[in-house]
């Protein structure tokens, strides 16, 4: 079975490189963290694969939005023409809900790579939380500017 303890240390220390306190946003099960950056929430986990515990994860997702009840094929559209701009993450549906999801090997994996993995999803969620709320949630909304990738 792979020791996951030194990709504890790897995420640990690439929370504190964002100046958050890692152990403040430890959760209750091992291997996991939850921050903010702006208005996003931040999910960060390090898991064993099911098929094979020689093998493991590093997955940073950001819960960004409901899927709205109306203009949904729009909506759709939108999220997958915004995914053909991001750098190594994307958009997916899940129950309903919109999170913008990075995973990646954990064998080789630096804390160049965690840190760049939780800036990127990070960044990209405090923008397109806000614009997809703003844009398919707020009363009278006529769209607006998307960030830019």
């Amino acid at each position: 079975m792979l020791n996951l303890e030194p990709f504890y240390q790897i995420v640990q220390e690439s929370i504190r490189e964002l100046n958050v306190d890692p152990d403040g946003c430890r959760t209750e099960k091992i291997g996991q963290w939850d921050l903010k950056k702006g208005s996003a929430s931040i999910w960060v986990d390090v898991f064993l694969s099911k098929q094979n515990e020689d093998y493991g994860y590093l997955q940073v997702m950001a819960p960004i939005i409901k899927v709205p009840d109306t203009r949904r094929e729009e909506f759709y559209r939108e999220l997958l023409e915004v995914n053909y701009g991001l750098y190594g993450v994307a958009f997916n549906v899940y129950n309903d809900w919109v999170y913008l999801k990075g995973i990646r090997e954990l064998e080789d994996l630096s804390k160049e790579e965690a840190t760049a993995l939780l800036n990127r999803i990070g960044s990209y969620a405090d923008d397109y939380d806000d614009y997809f709320k703003n844009k398919y949630y707020a009363p009278f909304s006529s769209g607006g500017r998307a960030p830019a990738s």
